[in-house]
């Protein structure tokens, strides 16, 4: 039960901030036009990563589609991962924390889902 309750947490987390940074993305927010400015980033990204952002929150919450929420997970690793680095080389540092708590959330989210949420390949028995 703990389990579940870990996945749903994080996973519900992680929709919710995700859905919330497509809108700041998409709508233009100052603050999301001038952080991606700083860090150096293109602002056909942050366009990419708005509408990337709620897919792959959706992809994270509806039942089924395993090889889907596998994609989602390793586009929020590597976006994630991106930014955390692009936050630190532009002297950023506290900046880069909260990417990093963002793949903490999502290390457990994906380690804590129930085996139906899965690849059949996840859950194939080792030789």
């Amino acid at each position: 039960m703990a389990r579940k309750i870990a996945y749903w947490m994080t996973t519900g987390l992680l929709a919710a901030m995700s859905l919330f940074a497509a809108y700041a993305y998409l709508s233009g927010g100052s603050q999301a036009v001038e952080g991606f400015a700083r860090v150096g980033y293109p602002q056909q990204l942050r366009i990419l990563l708005g509408i990337a952002k709620p897919l792959g929150a959706i992809a994270l919450l509806l039942p089924g589609i395993p090889r889907l929420k596998e994609w989602a997970y390793a586009g929020f690793t590597f976006a994630w991962i991106a930014a955390c680095v692009a936050h630190y080389l532009a002297n950023e540092k506290s900046e880069a924390v909260m990417p990093l708590v963002l793949l903490v959330l999502l290390a457990v989210s994906y380690l804590t889902r129930s085996p139906d949420r899965a690849l059949a390949s996840d859950n194939a028995p080792t030789r």
